[in-house]
């Protein structure tokens, strides 16, 4: 199985997820109009597009940016319409491929020493993916293509005012900050598959593809830091957002702690 460790890079959230917060307690569901009640929970399912995969070759990095770049492509499509039409903000993600993750990027020097690794900065709204042998090694899987998915999500949530209501919200330790960020991780986890389904099937894949795809998800395992949810609670709202193609049903602000631990 694979983890994919991914972090929104700003000043505010990279406090968030760096340092226990000092401020009063956080409400357990969130109780955050901008998350709880976001406008696009209330937007509808995604359109039905077409999504076509490129070829990629094993261990071919130049057939792997040309994949990202396709996906993220799809994924514009889609996102414009579906934003546009509820009369939320929309703007182009920014993309840029790089051999190596700089040292300093946007306001952080916590790059890692992942040989495959992705970032998004949502100051000025980039994107920047290191793609190495980890997400290269198996043309024929999903992997890639929810990577994308995944981190275009944060985008999304960026656009819609999550992401400043995210870092908005105070929390009184640890404990209550490692919750909300999960409850932010496992609601991309849904937008991800939820875009999925929008575009499902894909040319050439069926159930089983999905179903592998699941196999490869994974959580926070034991004695690690609770960042991302468990793997049962992963597989859960990725299920969640393929089922229905609806971010509405991607509310993961509102959902008992039990679903987000």
């Amino acid at each position: 199985m694979r983890k994919l460790l991914i972090m929104t890079l700003t000043v505010a959230s990279m406090l968030s997820l760096s340092a226990p917060a000092t401020a009063a307690t956080a409400a357990t569901p969130v109780k955050h109009p901008k998350l709880i009640a976001n406008p696009l929970y209330k937007a509808g399912a995604l359109p039905t597009t077409t999504c076509e995969e490129p070829a990629r070759k094993r261990n071919d990095r130049k057939s792997g940016r040309a994949y990202v770049d396709a996906v993220i492509a799809c994924l514009e499509s889609t996102w414009e319409q579906h934003l546009t039409t509820a009369g939320l903000p929309f703007s182009k993600v920014k993309v840029r491929h790089v051999s190596k993750l700089p040292k300093k990027y946007c306001g952080t020097s916590e790059t890692g020493k992942e040989n495959s690794a992705a970032r998004y900065c949502g100051d000025t709204g980039e994107l920047i993916f290191q793609i190495g042998k980890d997400w290269l090694d198996d043309p024929s899987d999903l992997w890639l293509f929810n990577t994308v998915s995944y981190m275009y999500g944060w985008h999304v949530m960026q656009l819609v005012g999550i992401a400043d209501a995210y870092d908005a919200v105070p929390s009184s330790g640890t404990t209550e900050t490692r919750e909300l960020a999960r409850r932010e991780s496992l609601q991309n986890d849904c937008l991800s598959a939820a875009f999925l389904k929008s575009v499902w099937p894909l040319k050439g894949r069926t159930t089983k593809d999905w179903t592998y795809l699941l196999s490869m998800v994974d959580g926070d395992g034991p004695g690690e830091a609770r960042w991302y949810g468990k793997r049962a609670n992963v597989v859960a709202w990725y299920k969640r957002g393929f089922a229905t193609g609806d971010p509405g049903s991607c509310n993961t602000w509102s959902a008992p702690s039990s679903k987000v631990a």
